[in-house]
């Protein structure tokens, strides 16, 4: 029996078109296994990189047959060797699969970027580990100077670099370009390092150095918690935000943090501390907005957590009872981030069962329970109405600017220590 191809005069015997067959069926197994260690061999300049991609991810790209590498030649990665050496294994093998593209370009493919830019898959997408598209790099080509950059999508992302040239190109399979900077996924830090000391800052000091902060300086002293948050200053580092002194005096009139057991009171505290170094940019550009805080690792996971969004061009943070905002940066140097906050942020865990009752603007509150007619209604106290101060917190108050005038003299440490709120 013959086979005809209908488009032809040609004719299969069986054995032919069998033979066909099978070879038309192996053809996806012939695919090129990459060696890029030997494609990078012939480039001396190339070295550095080429021993880093031999040493974390050369399996990893033995199993791709398309892709384009983003190689960082010698000099410019004599710059960073000194920070890559911080990372750990695992870290250090992502960084480097972030400059594998997945994609086949060819340099007259990089001449047709759109000024708006090509977001491309990288290999460190594939391994779960980068939040939405943050394992992608947004290539750019500036249509008057024809410079083609690399950066990564995320908001705020120093991390970048320029394209120098082509290095090799086999076609349909592999380019490798050479570029003037390591790139890094959002959310690495080069610095970071098990062995670096910590800064040591003394948070107190700074909280009375910045004017506005005398009451929770005084809280924090007297916890003993401010020791806590100075041991966590190393590893990933701590972010505080920190009611000022007018965010106390606002209070509501049923709220006395003055009165809770000192185990609460240290909780509350802890509620303030974020364990990890957020600077301003990455508050504003935050991935997850339901943050941990250190309370939440005392208490329990899924409990005491801060809400933090960007709202009309500020950083919100929201409890679940009170909604705060960012004053001011009190102090920013890594590891530690102390910001001023609007409001006391009062977790719904202990304070969700006594409901917020707030003064009418301009009324005072007395040292009772507030009168039917001063009493808001429930949208008021929801509304960002400012509150008077609590009973006894005059006296907060008072000693609190008798903190700030002693300050002066030089002996405002003095005086935090003798201030005890317990």
């Amino acid at each position: 029996m013959a086979f005809t191809s209908p488009n032809s005069h040609f004719t299969l015997t069986p054995f032919l078109y069998f033979l066909l067959l099978l070879t038309s069926s192996s053809l996806p197994l012939l695919t090129l296994s990459l060696n890029i260690t030997t494609l990078l061999s012939p480039f001396p300049e190339l070295s550095d990189f080429t021993s880093l991609l031999s040493a974390a991810i050369s399996t990893d790209l033995s199993l791709r047959s398309s892709l384009t590498l983003l190689a960082v030649p010698n000099p410019y990665l004599s710059s960073s060797s000194d920070l890559t050496r911080h990372l750990s294994p695992s870290s250090r093998a992502d960084v480097l699969r972030y400059h594998v593209l997945l994609e086949y370009l060819s340099p007259n493919d990089l001449t047709r970027i759109p000024p708006s830019g090509k977001l491309i898959t990288t290999l460190y997408q594939t391994t779960g580990r980068a939040t939405n598209d943050f394992g992608s790099v947004n290539l750019t080509r500036d249509p008057t100077t024809g410079i083609v950059s690399v950066r990564s999508p995320a908001p705020f992302s120093p991390s970048n670099a320029t394209v120098l040239g082509l290095i090799k190109t086999l076609p349909y399979n592999v380019s490798i370009f050479s570029v003037n900077s390591l790139l890094v996924p959002y959310g690495f830090d080069l610095m970071a390092s098990e062995t670096r000391p910590p800064l040591g800052l003394n948070i107190t000091k700074a909280l009375i150095d910045g004017h506005n902060f005398n009451v929770a300086a005084s809280m924090l002293a007297a916890s003993g918690v401010v020791e806590e948050f100075e041991a966590d200053e190393g590893g990933a580092g701590i972010t505080l935000f920190v009611p000022t002194d007018t965010a106390f005096s606002d209070l509501p009139a049923n709220v006395r943090l003055q009165s809770l057991p000192a185990d609460k009171k240290s909780v509350v505290l802890k509620f303030h501390v974020l364990h990890s170094y957020y600077p301003l940019g990455s508050l504003e550009s935050i991935v997850n907005p339901v943050q941990p805080t250190l309370a939440t690792e005392q208490v329990g996971a899924g409990s005491y957590t801060l809400n933090i969004s960007r709202n009309n061009g500020s950083v919100s943070i929201n409890t679940g009872i009170v909604v705060a905002s960012v004053t001011q940066t009190v102090f920013d140097q890594k590891p530690v981030a102390i910001f001023g906050v609007s409001k006391v942020l009062l977790p719904k865990e202990i304070f969700a069962s006594q409901p917020v009752i707030s003064a009418k603007p301009g009324t005072p509150i007395s040292g009772g329970a507030p009168t039917p007619d001063s009493a808001p209604s429930p949208e008021d106290s929801l509304n960002g109405q400012d509150f008077s101060s609590p009973p006894g917190f005059k006296e907060i108050k008072s000693e609190a600017a008798a903190i700030t005038g002693l300050r002066s003299l030089g002996i405002a440490s003095c005086c935090i220590g003798l201030y005890l709120m317990v």
